[in-house]
């Protein structure tokens, strides 16, 4: 097992996507094996040493940024050990998502969660409940996990297949050789995806408590995902338009009619970052989306005849872009992904914390919430940027201060839609989690029962506190609870 003690060398393991620059650790382990982070976990908790779990440093909410004691770096357990063609493979946490992703590719599968960010491993993935385009369709990194092998506080290695443990009628739930714990029964949103603290279902299963945990219930070594057959065509495209409303309208009627598994939404300002890098983008175009849907040779012309009357009907552009073959697609996949890019040379540039919102909607609060952001925005003279998931009614503003006035500012109007997606049922984190950037904004989202409630679980499985402190939780919070 590797060690860094050096604050030269260490620095790099204690920052993320988020911008917060003030972590700090007094050493970095890097295991190799599962038995050496069990002997790891098992020695900082005797000492109640606080273990902060790393991965590749792509989250965007300060979840491996330390405040003392170990971090716990995942970069070497990072073996593809399986890809069985029954649909499925078995890898370590530290493979990198864009690797796992090629590899079944070439067996002729698919693995569908898809962040933004490739360079993910798929341990922070599953930590964080990751989703992505294609979550339109197949749903969030939840859906494809078979099977974790974790380990606890204590040290104990625990493998949890689906389908095995279950909480009982009374929501009774036992993990591992010796921890019993009795589950809350808050309610989770009625929203498409949700990243914001533990997963609660009646009868739910194990598995599920630990996905989406972000580092502070166990530390996931091992997964076994579950694997599709790789489609046999694809139809992608970047569309244009003169009018948002036109947009708004199309994207309305593609979730009724169209198959797609992906619907992506970009705003003018957006678009006004990207012509520095695409000069080709239509200067009259005000909007655009980005969407894939999956084809067969029997579908294809009737797939792209669908969308070409559908955009017809809401007047797209006649200058967008579309691909059939995976040289072009992955073009235009590389033109959706490059907006988060210049996002995070913006802060990184102004060294501004990322005031970035993560939040979604039930469908029929979407459009207000929409026009909130639009209205709120224009008004601010911020500069700023709306995109993504709009399928799942779940898209991204960046708001974009240049210095500490105007990251105030940000920061204000942040909180102000934060209110609203609360006030219509709506999740404070949909795909990033919560981490230590929106932890106390949690309150405006469950009662302090519910959160208590909510700690009561960590206190169960970690009762030193010692794992992803600060994630999710305040220590305050954590000391209330008996």
């Amino acid at each position: 097992m590797q060690t860094k003690s050096n604050p030269d060398e260490i620095e790099s393991f204690l920052t993320d996507a988020s911008f917060i620059r003030d972590g700090h650790a007094d050493l970095v382990v890097i295991p190799e094996t599962i038995d050496e982070v069990s002997e790891k976990l098992a020695r900082a908790n005797r000492d109640r040493v606080p273990l902060t779990v790393s991965g590749a440093g792509t989250g965007t909410v300060g979840g491996r940024v330390a405040y003392g004691g170990i971090v716990l770096a995942t970069d070497k357990l990072n073996h593809i050990k399986s890809i069985n063609q029954g649909g499925f493979a078995v890898v370590e946490a530290g493979v990198i998502l864009a690797d796992l992703q090629r590899a079944v590719d070439q067996q002729g599968l698919l693995y569908p969660p898809d962040p933004t960010e490739r360079g993910c491993f798929v341990g922070g993935n599953v930590a964080t409940n990751a989703s992505g385009a294609r979550t339109f369709k197949y749903g969030p990194t939840r859906n494809y996990i078979r099977r974790l092998k974790l380990v606890l506080a204590s040290g104990e290695v625990v493998n949890l297949r689906r389908g095995e443990v279950h909480a009982d009628a009374n929501s009774r739930l036992r993990i591992g050789n010796s921890i019993e714990l009795t589950l809350p029964d808050y309610r989770m949103p009625a929203t498409r995806k949700n990243a914001t603290g533990y997963f609660i279902a009646p009868e739910m299963d194990a598995i599920d408590l630990f996905i989406g945990s972000e580092g502070t219930l166990g530390v996931i070594c091992e997964v076994e995902v579950k694997l599709l057959p790789k489609p046999e065509g694809l139809l992608s495209g970047v569309v244009f338009f003169a009018d948002e409303a036109d947009v708004l309208a199309l994207v309305a009627n593609a979730r009724k009619r169209a198959e797609a598994r992906a619907i992506e939404f970009f705003d003018n300002e957006s678009l006004n970052f990207l012509r520095e890098k695409y000069p080709t983008i239509p200067s009259e175009a005000v909007g655009a989306i980005f969407f894939e849907q999956e084809t067969t040779e029997a579908t294809e012309e009737t797939v792209l005849t669908e969308w070409l009357t559908l955009l017809d009907q809401h007047h797209a552009l006649s200058d967008s872009w579309f691909a059939t073959n995976e040289p072009d697609q992955a073009k235009l996949r590389e033109f959706r992904h490059q907006l988060p890019v210049l996002m995070n040379e913006w802060f990184a540039h102004y060294k501004q914390r990322k005031v970035s919102t993560d939040m979604a909607v039930p469908d029929d609060a979407f459009p207000g919430l929409f026009r909130l952001y639009k209205d709120t925005l224009r008004a601010s003279a911020l500069r700023y940027t709306i995109f993504g998931h709009i399928g799942d009614n779940h898209v991204h503003v960046n708001i974009l201060p240049r210095n500490d006035a105007e990251g105030a500012h940000a920061r204000d109007l942040y909180v102000q839609f934060l209110k609203y997606a609360a006030s219509v049922g709506g999740t404070l984190s949909a795909e990033h989690g919560v981490g230590k950037l929106k932890r106390d904004y949690l309150r405006l989202f469950y009662t302090d029962a519910q959160l208590r409630a909510m700690a009561s679980i960590k206190k169960a499985l970690d009762p030193n506190g010692i794992l992803g402190r600060g994630n999710i939780f305040s220590e305050d919070l954590l000391s209330q609870i008996q």
